[in-house]
């Protein structure tokens, strides 16, 4: 095969691998090719967890791939999970070469299934498409390398930089089309988180709204002296409510998993929860993507301690006025000197608002 071939077919992997954008959590997104005599003979994908492997799903679709070559985007598995090793599968079905588009994260594993299927010897070239293929598992890749999850905070606002009127009021900044954007975000994140500020004042659902299959992710509320109502809307819709608190009150415990959520205790500073404790706890349950939506307040605590990975705003073309609520909530920033420093990633226009990517410039 030529490097465009090689190109060509792990980009093929890479769009199969995208189907279990939504599914696959808490395991990687993963694609895989079989290709016998410059024709593919057969294609998987990991669908989700329980379910077979995308090379498992390739090879369960074609009676003979001796000779074959495998391009996938994520290095075979060498060991023994809900399914067998990858890498022992196609060793038995005689692949002849593998391409593999990044090797394992996990410093316990990364590099044993090459080494085993180069044992066995098949040829193993790894590195294709590597940028494409840490974009699409970024979530996972730092869960397993910093056993904390990959953050995202979503953000709206108007071209003075207003996020709501002085009242509260922000229904809607954005496009319908914008908002129908953040529903694919939430589908694509194992977690949507918020503070319980938000949901004091608005009473979000926080869930999916898509005509197409998901996993509804969960939806974890920062409360750290137990203010969650009983009655929150979230609390009876279907998929998960996680209440995180440093509050021992124990009859408000009990309530909230009467009502329908789960409260996990986490460690404090100074009183309110501690934000490096949350993300180890999340990293902790198999959480691999986080997507705020949250106030001022938790989004500049969030910023002051570099814990965002990717800040999206969505900019209206509306002006609310110099007396509409900020984005961010930093009271140590007194002087240009303070200032926090971004780094823009990419623009797009969604409907008729901006979609702005930025990175913290560190």
């Amino acid at each position: 095969m030529t490097v465009n071939q090689d190109a060509d077919y792990m980009s093929r992997a890479l769009v199969l691998a995208r189907q279990g954008e939504c599914t696959s959590d808490p395991n990687p997104r993963v694609g895989c090719v079989l290709v016998k005599e410059d024709c593919v003979i057969a294609e998987g994908w990991h669908m989700k967890a329980g379910l077979a492997h995308a090379e498992i799903d390739a090879l369960s679709k074609v009676d003979d791939a001796r000779g074959a070559t495998a391009y996938v985007t994520l290095e075979p598995c060498s060991h023994v999970g809900k399914t067998g090793p990858c890498c022992d599968a196609l060793i038995s079905a005689g692949i002849a070469r593998v391409v593999v588009a990044i090797q394992d994260p996990n410093p316990l594993v990364s590099g044993r299934g090459v080494k085993r299927m180069q044992d066995a010897g098949i040829q193993v070239d790894c590195g294709v498409l590597q940028d494409d293929a840490l974009a699409l598992n970024r979530g996972f890749i730092k869960r397993m390398t910093t056993g904390q999850p990959w953050l995202r905070s979503k953000l709206a606002m108007s071209l003075d930089g207003r996020t709501a009127m002085a009242s509260g009021e922000s229904k809607w900044i954005t496009s319908a089309e914008s908002r129908l954007d953040v529903q694919q975000l939430r589908a694509e994140s194992s977690v949507v988180l918020t503070g319980i500020n938000t949901v004091l004042a608005d009473d979000p659902s926080m869930n999916v709204r898509l005509d197409k299959e998901v996993i509804q992710p969960i939806r974890v509320i920062l409360d750290s002296q137990l203010q969650m109502s009983v009655n929150a809307k979230m609390l009876n819709l279907p998929g998960q409510t996680w209440v995180l608190t440093c509050s021992d009150n124990k009859q408000k415990i009990t309530a909230l998993e009467a009502a329908g959520g789960q409260v996990f205790q986490i460690k404090n500073h100074n009183g309110r929860l501690d934000l490096q404790a949350v993300m180890m706890f999340l990293g902790q349950k198999q959480i691999n993507a986080v997507l705020v939506e949250a106030g001022a307040v938790l989004n500049g605590a969030l910023l002051e301690q570099g814990l965002v990975d990717e800040w999206l705003v969505y900019m209206a073309p509306c002006v609310l006025g110099d007396q509409g609520r900020g984005l961010f909530h930093l009271p140590a920033a007194q002087t240009i000197a303070d200032k926090k420093q971004f780094k823009m990633s990419s623009v797009r226009q969604v409907g008729p608002d901006l979609r702005l990517t930025f990175k913290e410039k560190g």
